[in-house]
């Protein structure tokens, strides 16, 4: 029996005010998520807690691109576009962003990302026909740098020598999920975005068990409420419900125009992380998050604004 949409199909693009509404939602799940895998980080080891959260959510979405993938249209992704998607979006940036926040608070950690925009916006230059880049844009690039430099000169510094470490290969995260974007920009535009992630979250489950499987043996996992609670809400809600978006968006509008994302679920995470959390966020949080949400505004303009 072949997949739905294997023999292709069409789609139909989102209209403007349900694209707005469904890309201010993704901002707040997405702002949500930081704290929630840090949270689940105190009784579940990182890689080992990926893992149950990207395997759970491969076989509910393999349920939701079963009866929809149909009626969402495009063709069967091709198998190194499924492993773009799942080896370097789920596995590698994922497991990064679980590794670093064992450090890093969630509120310091969503700040760090949140260069994605400026990293993406250098990708669609050179892999993008239509997408390119002013000069008038490189002061947004300044100030994103700068951005990262203070939070990491002073609050990230304070925490201690790990944290700086952590940090840094943070960033290889967006880096690598910005040079992905852009692949499956160019060519998966006709791909099923329901079939893409469907294939992709076992790929990147697959491969976080087998890191699992190498670094966190004998590790003990306390499967309290809040450990369940955080593989649940991010396997269903942080990785089916956002990503089956967010990449069925990918396939209608400009990649820099989505990466605005980032730009808002800071602010969430930093919201959350001083609220519920109870991370301490001081002047210079705020100051670093300020001039790399400015320079993201400044990069992701469109053309004569």
């Amino acid at each position: 029996m072949s997949d739905p949409a294997a023999e292709g199909g069409t789609s139909r693009g989102p209209g403007p005010v349900l694209a707005t509404a469904l890309t201010g939602l993704l901002c707040l799940i997405w702002g949500s998520t930081w704290l929630v895998i840090r949270e689940g980080l105190r009784d579940l080891p990182p890689f080992s807690s990926a893992t149950m959260r990207f395997a759970l959510a491969a076989v509910l979405m393999a349920g939701v691109a079963h009866f929809l993938a149909r009626h969402e249209g495009g063709v069967r992704p091709p198998r190194w576009l499924v492993l773009v998607q799942g080896g370097v979006n789920f596995a590698l940036s994922y497991g990064i962003v679980y590794w670093a926040e064992q450090v890093l608070p969630s509120a310091l950690t969503s700040i760090l990302w949140g260069v994605y925009p400026l990293i993406m916006a250098v990708c669609a230059h050179f892999g993008l026909p239509g997408e390119r880049l002013r000069r008038v844009h490189g002061a947004g690039f300044l100030l994103g740098f700068a951005g990262v430099v203070l939070l990491c000169a002073t609050d990230v510094r304070e925490i201690g020598p790990d944290a700086v470490r952590a940090s840094l290969v943070l960033l290889v995260s967006p880096l690598v999920v910005a040079i992905a974007t852009t692949l499956i920009k160019r060519h998966g535009g006709r791909a099923s975005s329901l079939l893409l992630n469907r294939d992709g979250l076992f790929v990147g489950a697959a491969l976080l068990a087998a890191t699992a499987f190498a670094t966190e043996r004998g590790a003990p996992l306390e499967w309290t409420g809040r450990a369940v609670f955080s593989v649940v809400y991010l396997a269903v809600v942080g990785t089916v419900l956002t990503f089956g978006v967010y990449f069925w968006l990918l396939r209608h509008a400009p990649a820099y125009k989505l990466s605005v994302i980032p730009y808002v679920t800071p602010v969430v995470a930093v919201l959350l992380g001083a609220a519920v959390g109870g991370e301490a966020i001081g002047p210079t949080t705020i100051a670093a998050m300020l001039l790399i949400l400015v320079g993201v505004l400044f990069v992701t303009r469109p053309a004569g604004a």
